[in-house]
């Protein structure tokens, strides 16, 4: 049976200066109670991995939602993903040179992430050749492949990831509910330390293997939902 926490022990694991993936789109998908538990701890300079930045004002009525918060109490540093439009504080941190932005077409990002996972040395694509994407530190370099330009992306891995899953077996085998996979499967197979937040655990197989989306060996941590 894999090991069951709270969220504030989940928080406890995340260290000063650690990178740190957040499963989830716009908040879809996110560990909201692990996330607060963060936003409560005295953990600080993290360096996140995420899809965006985020809402104000989320579906479940609060002023900052899932790592919005952690945006604006200024416990993330830097910043890796695809945009910022979701929310303008973020924006408005990174004009005032607060908060460190990386900007990679989501596509990329995800397979960044893939390669990340699965071992392999990087990701070459043509999605970005000719605009600044030329210009990131998660470029290797440019390179020209018959007559076709193309970018050489690097993988990314995380100290730590932070998903959410609807279901969870007591193996640790996670079923999700419709769009909130999004990234979560991605950066389950990316990180050292994998905390999984669930809605549920059922008993190992009553999650029929066809429907298991994030195998059990992945991860390592357990936190059901309202145990704070």
């Amino acid at each position: 049976m894999k090991k069951i926490i709270t969220a504030k022990e989940a928080a406890a694991l995340v260290k000063d200066g650690m990178s740190v993936m957040f499963g989830g789109f716009t908040g879809c998908g996110a560990a909201l109670d692990v996330i607060e538990a963060m936003d409560s701890s005295e953990v600080k300079d993290i360096h996140a991995i995420i899809n965006d930045s985020a809402l104000l004002n989320g579906a479940d009525g609060s002023e900052h939602y899932a790592w919005a918060r952690l945006i604006h109490s200024g416990k993330m540093t830097e910043y890796i993903g695809s945009h910022l439009g979701t929310n303008p504080e973020a924006s408005q941190l990174w004009a005032e040179g607060k908060l460190k932005v990386t900007l990679v077409p989501q596509g990329s990002l995800a397979e960044m992430i893939r390669a990340g996972g699965c071992g392999l040395g990087g990701v070459l694509t043509p999605t970005g050749v000719g605009t600044i994407v030329e210009d990131s530190p998660l470029v290797y370099q440019k390179m020209e492949l018959n007559g076709k330009d193309y970018l050489l992306m690097k993988p990314l891995r995380a100290d730590v990831a932070i998903i959410s899953a609807c279901k969870a077996d007591k193996a640790g085998n996670l079923w999700y509910k419709g769009t909130t996979k999004n990234f979560n499967t991605l950066m389950a197979m990316a990180a050292d330390t994998v905390i999984a937040e669930v809605e549920e655990l059922v008993e190992v197989g009553e999650i029929e293997p066809e429907n298991v989306a994030t195998s059990g060996i992945l991860v390592d941590y357990l936190v059901i939902r309202g145990t704070k």
